[in-house]
């Protein structure tokens, strides 16, 4: 049994001036295991937010049912749902330090002062925090504001720890820090964790499963590397990384493969679990790791319309047959950099292509 379920969660609101209904969450189902971290991933207004908050209890459902460990709590307020909430803003209190923010919940609770000492000595180490107890929220820097913050969740012991966009003010280096540290914590824990960002980064770099969402409804739900290597929709194969849509038709089915023609060639590809007939046109999905410049072979002719190198990689538009490619290459040599006007021979990683409907 899941520990937390959403089952086919429907939030409306009124329309502007209101006309009208909008459907923020449309049919949302989600089974979440305890101790698992869940990402919701998508674009501005897809409703991951929303999804969010109706978890938390700061909205509350059209229809559908949130059940956490067996108990229904559509109607509960958020101060009865055993979960904590870490915010974009921090929402940390000016005027108390950081061990008052950190303990103020456990105030609330009226535990004693020695209790309250532990279990904030406890997550001071957790988040390492420790020597900044006396500390004031303005002499903290971003990322040592963002640790508050959690410890202040962390603190409380919820059964669920909600992220909404916690990382979003801080710079792109100190980003890459936090996404490491909130994974280690929330493994230490093992605490149900379930996080909300627009980055497909930080989804794929946190999470055990990311839950794709596009206006309200869900897209894809699946372990990172089945989101990036197998998206079953255009909109999940577009959203998460860069993909080169090629159109294709297929030619023949031969088991676990299927024949396609793509860009003038014959190709041979691993077959989807989705029911295709020759003769049918489909779209091939092709990530530009996935198509190499070699010196000699290569199944295509192309001329490079575009290069790029940035350290770690080059990155090409080259068009083959009528069709621009991006292509990344990551050979860390980079002896040759072939500028715009040159042809070059491209080699396909069939292996690594994929069919979805056209």
């Amino acid at each position: 049994m899941s520990f937390l379920l959403l089952e086919n969660l429907v939030k409306e609101f009124a329309g502007r001036g209101g006309e009208g209904i909008v459907r923020a969450v449309d049919n949302a189902t989600i089974s979440i295991e305890e101790g698992e971290f869940i990402t919701l991933l998508g674009p501005s207004g897809c409703g991951k937010t929303t999804t969010l908050r109706l978890i938390a209890g700061f909205e509350f459902p059209t229809s559908g049912k949130i059940v956490l460990d067996g108990e229904t709590i559509n109607q509960q307020p958020p101060n009865q749902r055993d979960m904590a909430m870490v915010f974009q803003s921090y929402a940390i209190f000016p005027h108390l330090n950081v061990f008052e923010n950190i303990a103020y919940g456990l105030k609330i609770r009226r535990l004693s002062g020695e209790s309250i000492k532990q279990k904030v000595r406890r997550v001071l180490e957790l988040t390492e925090l420790t020597g900044l107890e006396n500390r004031a929220p303005n002499a903290l820097s971003g990322g040592q504001q963002q640790r508050v913050a959690l410890a202040r969740a962390l603190v409380m012991e919820p059964k669920v720890l909600l992220m909404d966009e916690p990382l979003s003010n801080l710079d792109a280096k100190l980003r890459e820090v936090m996404r490491t540290e909130i994974r280690r914590i929330q493994q230490t824990l093992g605490i149900t964790s379930v996080y909300v960002t627009h980055d497909q980064v930080e989804a794929m770099t946190l999470s055990d499963r990311i839950v794709v969402m596009n206006r309200g409804r869900i897209e894809q739900i699946g372990p990172p590397t089945e989101i990036y290597r197998h998206p079953r929709t255009t909109f999940v194969a577009d959203f998460i990384g860069r993909a080169n849509f090629v159109p294709a038709v297929v030619q023949s089915l031969n088991g676990n493969s299927v024949t396609i023609k793509a860009l003038g060639q014959v190709l041979t590809l691993p077959k989807p679990d989705r029911t295709l007939q020759a003769g049918q046109a489909v779209k091939m999905v092709i990530r530009p790791e996935a198509v190499q410049v070699v010196e000699q072979g290569g199944q295509y002719a192309g001329v490079v319309r575009w290069a790029s190198y940035l350290g770690s990689v080059v990155e090409y538009d080259i068009e083959v047959a009528g069709h621009s490619l991006s292509i990344s290459n990551a050979d860390p040599r980079h002896t040759v950099i072939h500028p715009p006007g040159h042809e070059v021979r491209l080699r396909l990683l069939e292996d690594c292509a994929y069919i979805l409907p056209d």
